[in-house]
C-alpha cells in the first residue's frame, strides 16, 4: 500500500465513511476529526448527493457547534439547494466565529445576488477589500467585477480589473477580461496609459503587448496597433489571435498583400476557419485577383455552405470577369439559402440582362423595387432592363414609379427623357430634359450614355450647354 498512495488514500476514505455510518446508526465507532467530517461532506457533494452532504454537515456540527468551516460548508450546500436565507443565516452564525475567512464573503455576495440585493454584495465586497490583501484581495476584485457585470454596471467591471492589475500586473486572467471590457466600454485611452505601464515592469508581457495593441485598434491607429501585435508575436510566436487582429488592421489599412501573409500564419496555427478564408479572398478580390479570391471564397463555402453571403461574393467575381452564366450558379446557391434578399436578386438580374434573358432580369429587378422601393439602383436597373429590351413605354412607366417612389430623383427625369426621344415625343423629352438638367446638370452623361447619338440633336446640345455656362459641371 506504501506504493501505491491512490489506493491508500481510497482505503482511508472507505473506512471513514464506514466510521461516519456506524456514528449515525449509533454503533461503536472511531472518534471523528473535525477535518474528517470537511472530506465526509466534500465526498457527498461530488457525488451530487447534496441532502446527504447537507446531513454530514448537520452531524458534524452537531459534534463541533463552534466550527466556522462546516458552517460555511453548509452554507454552501444551502446556496446549492436555492434555500438562500437559510445560508445567510448559517453565515452570520459563521462569522461570529471567524470573520477572517474569505469564503464567507464570496457566499454571501452569491446569496445576496441570488436574493436580487446587488447593493448588499456589492456594499459588502467593498468593505471586505479592506480586509485582505494579496491573492485574497484580487479573488474579492474578481467577484465584484463579476457582481458590477451582472448588474451591467460595465465601467465599474473595468475599474476593478484596471485595479487588479495595478497591484499584480502579470495577473492573466485580468489581462484576458480586461481586454474585452476595454472594447466593450471604449476606455481605450485608459488602457493604453495601464499596458504602457504594464509593460515597463512586465517588457516580455505578451498579453500587455496584445491588449495595447487592441486598444490602439479601438482608436483606429491602425499602424501603432500593427506595431504592437508585432511585439507580441515576437514574444509569442503562436499567438493566434494577434496575427488575427495584425490582418484585420492591414485590411483597414488597405495593405492587402501583409494583410493575406498574417492570415495565412493563422491558417497555420489554428483550425481552418471560415472567417479566415474570406478575408484571405477578400484581399485578392480587391487586389483583382479574382481567381485566387474565389479559391480562398469556396474553401470558407466548404466549411460553411449555409452561409448564402459567401456564394454571392464568388458570384461577384465571376461578374467582375463577365462570366455571366458562372455567376448564375453561384447566385442560384445563395438564393436557395436567401431567396429575397435585394442585392442578390440586384446581381441576379445584372447577370441575366447581359445574358440577354431580360424577361427574367425584369423579374429579378421588379423583386428589388418590390423590397426596397426607395432604393435607387433597384429602379435604375430595372429601367435600363427595360430599354435595352426595347420596352420603350413600359421603361417610361418605371420612370414615373421610381420618381414617385424616391421623391422625385433627377436620374430618373433623364431617363424618361431619352425614353421619350426614342418614341418620338421630342417636344416632351426636351422639357423633360430642362427639368432634369436644372435639377442636377451632373447626371446628364447617365443621359447621353443610354443613345450617344442624341447629341447629334441641336436642341439637346443647346440645352446641356446652357447649363453647363451657368452651373459648372
Amino acid at each position: 500500500m506504501r506504493d501505491n498512495p491512490y489506493r491508500e488514500d481510497r482505503e482511508a476514505l472507505k473506512e471513514l465513511l464506514q466510521q461516519y455510518q456506524n456514528l449515525k446508526q449509533g454503533r461503536q465507532h472511531s472518534f471523528i476529526e473535525e477535518d474528517a467530517f470537511e472530506r465526509i461532506i466534500d465526498y457527498y457533494d461530488e457525488k451530487d448527493d447534496i441532502n446527504e452532504a447537507l446531513e454530514a454537515a448537520e452531524t458534524g456540527l452537531e459534534q463541533y457547534p463552534y466550527s466556522s468551516q462546516l458552517m460555511i460548508k453548509k452554507a454552501d450546500l444551502l446556496l446549492a439547494s436555492r434555500k438562500y436565507k437559510e445560508a445567510l443565516d448559517v453565515l452570520e452564525n459563521a462569522e461570529l466565529f471567524d470573520s477572517s475567512d474569505i469564503n464567507l464573503y464570496i457566499l454571501k455576495t452569491d446569496a445576496y445576488l441570488a436574493l436580487d440585493q446587488q447593493p448588499k454584495a456589492v456594499a459588502l465586497l467593498e468593505a471586505a477589500l479592506g480586509m485582505f490583501e494579496g491573492e485574497e484581495r484580487l479573488d474579492l476584485l474578481f467577484e465584484l467585477a463579476d457582481v458590477y457585470d451582472d448588474y451591467e454596471e460595465f465601467d465599474k467591471v473595468f475599474d476593478c480589473l484596471k485595479l487588479i492589475l495595478e497591484e499584480d500586473s502579470s495577473n492573466e486572467e485580468a489581462l484576458y477580461k480586461i481586454c474585452f471590457w476595454t472594447d466593450f466600454t471604449g476606455r481605450n485611452e485608459e488602457s493604453i496609459r495601464l499596458h504602457q505601464q504594464i509593460i515597463e515592469d512586465q517588457p516580455f508581457s505578451e498579453l500587455a503587448w496584445f491588449n495595447l495593441a487592441a486598444a490602439y485598434q479601438g482608436l483606429k491607429l491602425y499602424e501603432k496597433a500593427i506595431d504592437a501585435y508585432q511585439y507580441a508575436v515576437a514574444i509569442d510566436e503562436k499567438f493566434d489571435y494577434a496575427y488575427r487582429n495584425m490582418g484585420d488592421a492591414y485590411l483597414r489599412l488597405r495593405k492587402y498583400k501583409e494583410a493575406i501573409e498574417v492570415l495565412e500564419k493563422v491558417l497555420e496555427l489554428t483550425r481552418p476557419e471560415d472567417v479566415i478564408y474570406e478575408a484571405i479572398g477578400h484581399c485578392y478580390h480587391r487586389m483583382g485577383n479574382y481567381a485566387q479570391a474565389r479559391f480562398h471564397y469556396k474553401k470558407a463555402v466548404h466549411l460553411n455552405p449555409d452561409d448564402s453571403k459567401l456564394h454571392y461574393k464568388i458570384a461577384v467575381t465571376y461578374m467582375l470577369e463577365e462570366q455571366w452564366a458562372s455567376a448564375v450558379k453561384q447566385l442560384d446557391n445563395a438564393m436557395r439559402i436567401h431567396r429575397s434578399i435585394p442585392e442578390y436578386n440586384l446581381a441576379m438580374g445584372e447577370c441575366k440582362m447581359n445574358l440577354h434573358q431580360y424577361k427574367d432580369a425584369i423579374q429579378y429587378f421588379g423583386t428589388v423595387v418590390r423590397h426596397k422601393t426607395r432604393n435607387v439602383a433597384g429602379w435604375e436597373a430595372l429601367i435600363r432592363c427595360l430599354i435595352k429590351a426595347g420596352f420603350h413605354e413600359e421603361a417610361v412607366e418605371q420612370c414615373l414609379a421610381a420618381l414617385k417612389a424616391t421623391d422625385g430623383k433627377p436620374v430618373f427625369l433623364f431617363y424618361q427623357s431619352a425614353m421619350l426621344f426614342v418614341m418620338g415625343k421630342s417636344k416632351e423629352a426636351l422639357l423633360k430634359l430642362e427639368e432634369a438638367m436644372e435639377k442636377a446638370p451632373r447626371l446628364v452623361k447617365k443621359f447621353i450614355e443610354i443613345n450617344p447619338s442624341i447629341l447629334q440633336n441641336n436642341q439637346v446640345v443647346d440645352i446641356v450647354a446652357r447649363y453647363k455656362k451657368g452651373k459648372k459641371i
